[in-house]
């Protein structure tokens, strides 16, 4: 983070409609489509493991965690993940990422899941899921269904859907 005075905070209700505007920047119309905003659709995100992203008074990421279940697991969705376009390749993502992901470790979550760019997240500690262990409710490619472990062995056994928790 080069000349950046960033700010991450918890998520809280007066930040959605910029959220909101956010995401439409990076992501379009077309996201609600996606099977992983299907998951999240009606269910509030974590306000303990969700955060916001500011430069001065700009709000320019934000990350939100969804409680799920993973092969009938407790686990939790990661994401949107967004950055607003001009703020990208900062570190900005990667900061709001280890912190929800810091704080749901703290807080005694075991699993993250997330549908994602492998290289991307990789380096946060995502892993692909093995094919046929775990399925989304929908079209999703197989190749960016990614799972972290907060705790040794989270994902060691699960197999079957991923639902809404």
């Amino acid at each position: 983070m080069t000349d950046l005075s960033l700010t991450l905070s918890p998520l809280t209700p007066a930040d959605l409609p910029a959220i909101d505007k956010l995401d439409d920047r990076a992501f379009g119309p077309g996201r609600f489509a996606l099977t992983a905003y299907r998951l999240r659709e009606g269910v509030s995100p974590d306000p303990e493991l969700s955060f916001v992203a500011h430069v001065g008074t700009l709000l320019v990421g934000a990350n939100r965690m969804t409680a799920i279940k993973a092969g009938g697991a407790p686990a939790l969705l990661l994401g949107p993940l967004t950055v607003d376009p001009p703020f990208r390749s900062r570190g900005i993502g990667e900061a709001l990422m280890m912190k929800s992901m810091e704080t749901a470790r703290a807080c005694g979550h075991r699993l993250v899941i997330l549908v994602g760019d492998e290289p991307y997240y990789k380096r946060v500690g995502f892993q692909r899921v093995p094919q046929g262990r775990l399925t989304m409710p929908g079209p999703v490619d197989p190749a960016r269904v990614l799972y972290c472990e907060l705790v040794e062995g989270a994902f060691e056994g699960l197999t079957g859907a991923i639902s809404r928790a």
